[in-house]
């Protein structure tokens, strides 16, 4: 019975209603009972493929706990390795040549002297505090006196000094009224006059005098500055490898081609600075030196400080979060720090057109702290600033998540400055082409047909050029370009500039006509300083534009004070041309010296003079002359001389 009953179930099974054998219901069921089958032996398969691997991955995964628990220790190790190759790598470069390895030297100086000022102010910082507290308490107790006899000190100084040094070269004086002049000025035009903090601004122009006297008159500030100077115009030539592909010959033939992708290639090269903390770092250090001497905001200095390097949109950028809740005096030095420097961006086109860099790079470091001082002197601070301490303060970094898209997004970010310049560029000498012909229209209809935009600004600017030391007859072409940078743009008047330097190398006639065709080294420095900065009308509506969208609740602030800001970054240029033109020295012309020396004294011109020539010297058995003494006629009688007086290698 069961079994019928098994046997009717199954043929029942297999039958519909009319007892017709259904054979699609059939081979469905036969076909799901194979794919069970094949999905059981695919899992016994993954399962043996799964034992198998973790099997295989057991020594990998060992190793990677293995690393997870003593990472700290294997970074030390590595970082000893790394320390150690560094070690023999430098010492092997000292070696071989001590000469050739000075900027190695001097870097690893500064990086091991801020390593260990960071570990020793985080170890013993409070306990090094404590033993000052002492002296801090009877500096308080004789703050007065101590101040007074530290500003007569240093009046003397400066008085004795400028007596001294001026003595030779008079003009230099002129340089030192022009300094006193634009000062007052800003004193006179001052917000609130009661309420300047003169401590911010002698410090800050005091760091700029110091900053000025080593780079320009100490021959190790010279030294370096120039060396920097030829290392930037070595490291800008490697953007011809990039352009060249893309441009072919064009490069030596069209401005934009030529100096506009050196702006695409700085600012990568920045981006992935930035990404590597590296300017973080350096604009924290140089800000710190502003802030404890001078006395200002945590803020405002990081911003001015980071304007050395970045242009006036991206350096307040650094400090976006605390932009709500600055003063309108910290929001108006914000803008001043921008007026008064350059982009290094924007400096590497500068220097394309050759001008000199070594002059360019320190006009924009000199520019800072006088930035701050001369904004707290125009806007001085009567609110009480939310941010005294630095502690608080974080800098802001970029979003990239390595270091070739930080490269990518430099170079992306670029285009828009490379545009906006190309654009002003045809912009305004259009607009000064239809300028210079309405004048001479409007000119002709009274009997002065030659008048000319650059004609009008010469005798507007001719007493500040005159009053930053140049001479008085040069003082009208500098003057033409004090106002074509003013009104139009920087670009514009260092590029004639440029022009004016190219004529003088090249030995064209000083002048031909009624018309200069350059003007001397002595007033191409003082030019080169007076333009470095970003302070023309055409940069208002960037600067309104750029902290606007920064931080859209300070719009009305920006807007009331820019105006002020433009003309106190105006002269915080003036005043660093004064400063160079007091501190400048008319390069040594040795073949003068030569000429009027009789070889039979060791004068420090003559010493100088034969130094120099030694140092172009080749003897290979024959003497020869290297630079610019290879074109000189009596070079060899010169040298002959020089070695009967000083006994030099290149003389045996």
């Amino acid at each position: 019975m069961t079994e019928a009953t098994g046997t009717a179930l199954k043929v029942v099974s297999h039958v519909n209603g009319l007892g017709v054998v259904n054979e699609g219901f059939e081979t469905q069921e036969d076909d799901i009972s194979v794919s069970n089958r094949s999905s059981i032996k695919e899992e016994h398969s993954r399962k043996g493929l799964g034992l198998y691997l973790s099997k295989v991955c057991k020594p990998i995964n060992a190793t990677e706990d293995y690393f997870n628990a003593h990472a700290k220790t294997i970074k030390c190790i590595v970082l000893g390795l790394l320390g150690a190759g560094y070690v023999a790598y430098f010492i092997t470069a000292c070696i071989l040549d001590f000469e050739r390895a000075i900027a190695l030297v001097v870097l690893t100086s500064l990086a091991v002297v801020s390593k260990a000022y960071d570990l020793v102010k985080t170890y013993h910082g409070d306990s090094i505090t404590k033993c000052f507290i002492p002296a801090q308490r009877c500096f308080n107790n004789f703050r007065g006196w101590i101040i007074g006899v530290f500003v007569v000190a240093v009046l003397v100084l400066l008085v004795t000094w400028l007596v001294v040094d001026t003595s030779k070269r008079p003009e230099q004086l002129i340089s030192f009224g022009g300094v006193c002049m634009f000062i007052l000025v800003i004193f006179i035009f001052s917000a609130h006059r009661t309420e300047v903090a003169w401590r911010s601004v002698f410090w800050g122009l005091g760091l700029q005098f110091c900053i000025g006297l080593f780079v320009i008159r100490t021959e190790p500030g010279l030294t370096a500055f120039q060396w920097l100077g030829e290392q930037v115009q070595i490291f800008l030539n490697y953007t011809k490898n990039g352009s060249s592909f893309v441009f072919g010959p064009l490069v030596s033939d069209i401005f934009a081609f030529q100096a506009l992708p050196i702006v695409i290639f700085f600012s990568s090269v920045m981006s992935v600075l930035y990404f590597l903390g590296i300017m973080q770092w350096l604009i924290i250090k140089i800000a710190w030196v502003m802030q404890i001497t001078m006395g200002t905001s945590p803020t405002e200095t990081l911003s001015v400080a980071g304007n050395i390097f970045v242009g006036q949109t991206e350096a307040p950028l650094l400090i976006r979060p605390y932009l709500m809740d600055m003063t309108k005096s910290e929001v108006h030095a914000v803008m001043v720090g921008g007026f008064s420097t350059i982009a290094g961006s924007v400096m590497g086109a500068f220097i394309s057109f050759g001008i000199d860099a070594s002059s360019l790079i320190s006009a924009s470091v000199m520019a800072a702290p006088c930035a701050l001082a001369i904004s707290k002197l125009s806007y001085p601070e009567t609110e009480e600033s939310k941010f005294t301490s630095e502690e608080n303060i974080k800098v802001a970094c970029g979003d990239e998540q390595n270091i070739l898209e930080a490269a990518s997004s430099g170079a992306s970010t670029s285009i828009g400055l490379v545009a906006n310049i190309a654009a002003n560029l045809i912009a305004f000498l259009a607009i000064l082409a239809f300028i210079n012909a309405s004048l001479g229209w409007l000119g002709g209809l009274v009997g002065f047909p030659s008048i000319t935009f650059e004609i009008i600004c010469s005798y507007v600017f001719m007493p500040v050029a005159f009053m930053m030391g140049i001479p008085f007859e040069e003082s009208f072409i500098v003057a033409e370009l004090i106002g074509t940078k003013l009104f139009l743009n920087e670009f514009l008047a260092y590029q004639k500039l440029s022009e004016l330097k190219t004529n003088r190398v090249n030995g064209l006639d000083e002048m031909i006509g009624e018309e200069r065709q350059w003007i001397s080294v002595r007033s191409e420095i003082i030019c080169t300083y007076a333009l470095c900065g970003f302070a023309n009308f055409s940069s208002l509506g960037i600067v309104i534009g750029g902290l606007s969208s920064i931080c859209p609740s300070r719009r009305a602030d920006v807007s009331s004070l820019v105006l002020r800001a433009l003309f106190t970054g105006t002269c915080v240029s003036l005043i660093n041309a004064c400063i160079a033109g007091i501190l400048f020295v008319p390069p040594l012309n040795c073949l003068d010296v030569f000429g009027t020396s009789f070889f039979n004294t060791t004068n420090i011109d003559l010493k100088n003079c034969c130094t120099d020539l030694f140092g172009s010297t080749v003897n290979n058995g024959t003497i020869s002359f290297e630079g610019s003494w290879s074109t000189v006629t009596n070079a060899t009688l010169y040298f002959t001389n020089c070695c009967d007086l000083f006994d030099y290698a290149v003389c045996n």
